[in-house]
Order: C-alpha cells, then structure tokens, then sequence
C-alpha cells in the first residue's frame, strides 16, 4: 500500500482505487460523527485518495495502522462561497496574485487500525468490516485509539527519514527522545487530535489539512531559532511532501501541571480577585513573542493599497455578519465607520508595520506553569520572572503560548499572511471582556482593569502601547466582535449577548 518510486505507481493507483471504493460506504457514516470533522451539516458528495502509506503493514496476522490523507468532496454552504469569493479577490489585488488557490474540497488526515478481529477494549474505536478492496475481510478502527499503533507514531517521530510521501524530522536543538512511553489521548481538543507521551510530550496531529507550512509548526520554530521561550520548541514533526507539501503533526514538551490564563483568569473572578498582575504579564509575554517572530521572519509595510484592502475585507465581513446575525443590522452604519478610518488614514499616507502574528490570541492560548520561587527576601522585578526576581509576585509563573495555527476556519494563505501585531492585542482585549462576562453580577472595571495593564505590560517590552494605534486596533476588536457575533449565534445563543454588549459599547464612540 505504500507509495514508492515512480514505476510502481499504476499498481498503487489501483490499489488506491479499490482501496477507497471499500471505505467510502464506512467512512459516510464516520466521518461526520468525528469532533475534529469541520464539515457537519454538508452532505458528502464523495472521497477522493491523496496518499496512502503502511506505517505498519495492513495485510500481517497482527494490527496494521494505514496512514491516509483523504479529500472529501461537499456540498458548500453559502457563507463558504462568500469567505472563497473574499479569498480570490483578495489574490487578484494583492501581492498573493498568483499563488496555487486551495481546492475547495476539504483534506483529512486519518489513521486507520487494521486487524482480523477488534478486541472488546477497541470496540469504541470500530469504523466497520470491509467486505470488498485489497482490506476484504478485516476490520477497520480509529488507529490512534490503539496504544500500540500510537507507540508506532513516536517510534518514527525518533527516527528521521522518509517513508513514502511521509518524512519525519527533528529539531537538532532538543535533546533525543526517549523511548517507552506509554501514550494518551488528550480529551480537550476539537479540530485536531492530540497524544501525551508519558506527561514528557504531546503530539499535534492535524486533522483537516492544508497544503503548505502549518503556522503551529512554522512560528515556534522560529520562535526557537530566535532564542525566545515563550513557546515549547518542537520536538520533531512530520509532513507530505509529494503530492504536495502538507505539515502533519508536530511533537512538543508537554507542560504538565499547567494551567491556561482563561481558567486563572475565571478562578480570579470568582474568588473576587483581581488578575491586573497576569494581565500585565500576559501583554510582556505577548510583545516578547512579536519581537521575537518580527526579527525572524519576513515584515512588510502596508502602505495606501494594502490599507484599503484590509478595510474592505473588514466591511465586507460586517455585511455578511448582518445578513446571518439580524441584530447586528442597526449597528452596521456605524461600525463600518470603525474601518473607514483606518482606510482614510492610509490615503492620507499613514503606514503600518505587518509580521507573522500568532491570529487566534486569546486567554486559553497562554499557560502558566508553576516554578518554585527562589529561597531568599522578596525582591522586586519583572511581572513575569525576570532577573532579581527571588519570590514571584501574583502575575510570575512561566507563561508559554501555545497553538499558533490560527483560525482554523480560514484558508491558510491568509492565516500566514503578515498583520499587523495588534490584530493579537485585539484578541486579548476580548477575550479579558469575555471572562468578565462570564461572572455575576458582570464586573465591567475588572475587564477594563485587566485590558489597561495588559497593554501596559505590552508596552513595558514593545516601548509602545498599542492604544496609541487607537483607530487601528479599534477595527480590529470591532471585526473581532462582529466574527464573535457570528459564531455565538450558530453555535451558542445563550452567549451572544457578550459579543453584543462589545458590538454596542464600540458603536456607541462611532460616528456614522
């Protein structure tokens, strides 16, 4: 089953063939009941075989695990072809002109056990029997329920090299990864699958793949290469290469006995503290991190053009917003002022810096790990643990930011697109709103508290505060709330008023 040099290709072509022809009846009624599976409520149209590849034969007497990238054809909703218009325009205007415009159909990353007979402690990870194809007459589950096919991940991810289209690599500024280690399943994730390796490591496998660098793979290597340990170095990761380049999954330390800054910052509320310190920390780590990404990689300048495309994307955003979220309608005249100043600010020659950003910041996206304090009198220094600091103060800890894929739902050309780096500033400031909300009675000072020292924070490493780009990042928490907005009402009713309380608060300082 392996794709191998070019002169076994026709019979791997068959064997593809025959081999998804057998699935698809299995994989109809599966796929959708996935959590990762972003395609619910769109009827399968068909399935189509990028890649298959052993990573342990399918046809022995013993378990196989069958790697498999698929692309799974469906029917689009209207809101897809709206974000697929926005995308090819956005390419025809833009420095992006030219590049390979992703296919519209969606490609997952799957792992299918293989065995004669399931045993009762796997029957929760049954796919189904194949009756037909080159599998005739055994059984097929989810692979990665299987410890020891799970062990077979890590046991490759220690060796470096190529398996058909498959290659595993490593960081060479980590230390070998040991052997042995039983693994898990991590419950908490949704549009991708996670394992932990004896509490030493956990693997990112992403599910729903696109072609090109994977910023969660991207980003932390460059953060590592710059020195900076705000983010867990990756460990090793695998990738497609043929038939085209797909990041697959990234092995890095797991920070055991971490807490994310969402459920410190809950944990604050409900106790009636405040969580200033934190917040002050987290805008020092945040600007660490655009520091670190701006002086490794690539910035641009947006200038008049670059300006006015990203106002445009804003307001067309809004307008889609409108139609699916009716309560937004009588705000539209005035948040679209929101982004007409920062169009009308370019074509009077404003210009700002864009770089890599992380794009989906917000407080679930920070942990911190405890770290005993040093013996000796309390000392003043950084919020975050910085030198001369011998006994944390309430905001310390080791603060590490995790998750750098962005938006999933976005296509992945503009998810690596530079931004401007309050786009994350944005994200933060809602997400201290969200918390806030989150509590009765609702406390709209400990949100405002918390956003001013976040920023505070930000500015102490940036040397500015991103309130001074006050038209700037005003756009963007209003496009943030709007997306917000969006959301809430598909998918959590109880919670649009958070949104909408920041969609009224914001269009209330706007003039239309």
């Amino acid at each position: 089953m392996s794709e191998g040099a070019s002169s076994r290709t026709p019979v791997a072509h068959v064997a593809h063939v025959a081999l998804i022809a057998s699935l698809a009846p299995l994989l109809h009624r599966w796929l959708p009941r996935q959590r990762w599976y972003a395609g619910k409520g769109r009827p399968v149209t068909g399935f189509s075989l990028v890649s298959a590849t052993e990573l342990l034969p399918a046809d022995g007497p013993g378990a196989g695990l069958l790697h498999l990238l698929l692309r799974v054809r469906q029917q689009e909703p209207r809101e897809q072809e709206f974000r697929q218009h926005e995308t090819r325009q956005h390419e025809r205007t833009s420095s992006g002109a030219g590049r390979r415009r992703q296919s519209p159909d969606d490609c997952y990353q799957l792992f299918l056990g293989v065995r004669q007979t399931l045993p009762p402690h796997l029957a929760p990870a049954l796919i189904g029997h194949l009756a037909s194809g080159p599998l005739a007459g055994r059984t097929v589950y989810e692979g990665l329920h299987d410890p020891r096919l799970a062990e077979l991940l890590l046991e490759r991810l220690r060796a470096p090299g190529a398996l058909g289209p498959l290659r595993f690599d490593r960081f060479d500024g980590t230390p070998a990864v040991p052997g042995g280690l039983a693994p898990r399943p991590l419950d908490a994730e949704q549009s991708n699958t996670s394992l932990v390796y004896g509490d030493a490591y956990i693997l990112k496998l992403f599910r729903r793949v696109h072609p090109g660098p994977n910023p969660d793979l991207e980003l932390p290597l460059a953060l590592a290469r710059a020195g900076c340990g705000r983010a867990p170095a990756p460990v090793a990761w695998y990738e497609a290469h043929t038939p085209e380049p797909y990041t697959l999954g990234v092995l890095q330390p797991f920070l055991r006995g971490s807490q994310d800054a969402w459920v410190l910052a809950l944990k604050a509320l409900a106790e009636g503290e405040p969580f200033t310190a934190e917040a002050r920390a987290l805008g020092r780590v945040t600007a660490e991190v655009h520091q670190a990404l701006a002086g490794e990689l690539p910035t641009v300048t947006l200038h008049r053009p670059q300006t006015e495309q990203l106002a445009a994307a804003m307001r067309r955003r809004l307008d889609a917003a409108a139609e699916a979220v009716p309560a937004l309608t009588p705000y539209v005249p005035r948040l679209r002022t929101a982004f007409e100043a920062v169009a009308e600010l370019g074509r009077r020659g404003r210009v700002w810096c864009a770089q890599r950003v992380h794009g989906d910041l917000h407080l679930g996206q920070i942990l911190r790990g405890a770290r005993e304090a040093a013996p000796g009198p309390a000392l003043t220094g950084a919020p975050d643990g910085g030198p001369g600091t011998r006994q944390r103060p309430a905001g310390d800890g080791h603060w590490s930011v995790i998750d750098f894929e962005g938006e999933p739902a976005r296509p992945l050309t503009e998810r690596r697109r530079p931004q401007p780096a309050v786009r994350d500033v944005a994200g933060m400031l809602r997400s201290f709103d969200y918390a806030a909300r989150t509590h009765r009675p609702w406390n709209p000072d400990w949100a405002e508290r918390c956003r001013d020292a976040y920023c505070e924070g930000y500015a102490e490493v940036s040397g500015a505060d991103p309130r001074l780009e006050m038209e700037l990042l005003r756009a963007y928490e209003t496009d943030k709330a709007v997306y917000e907005a969006v959301y809430e009402a598909r998918h959590r009713p109880d919670w649009l008023p958070v949104p909408m309380a920041a969609i009224d608060r914001l269009a209330a300082a706007l003039t239309p």
